[in-house]
């Protein structure tokens, strides 16, 4: 499900997968990149792979995120707000 809204956590995780670049990236490694709990890491990186943003491997023992190659063709709107999220956030790429 789609929203507006965008937070800033939502922002940092977005930045930690994608300062990863094509390497894959567990909900706990986000977690401690983007300085978030490793619950909100998960809800955010599953939203953000619901949304087409994330791909998502499911491998055990946990699943592995990364930003998808065809993100902005995907759900170029969304992509489009966290990048204007980023500017009201003062947050860098």
């Amino acid at each position: 499900m789609e929203t507006n809204e965008v937070s800033l956590h939502q922002v940092k995780v977005y930045l930690a997968v994608k300062a990863s670049g094509k390497d894959w990236i567990t909900a706990k490694d986000i977690a401690e990149r983007a300085g978030v709990a490793p619950r909100i890491a998960r809800a955010h990186a599953l939203k953000l792979v619901n949304l087409g943003i994330f791909d998502q491997a499911e491998v055990f023992p946990a699943h592995r995120y990364r930003l998808a190659a065809t993100a902005d063709k995907r759900n170029k709107g969304y992509a489009l707000r966290i990048e204007q999220a980023m500017s009201v956030f003062s947050i860098a790429a």
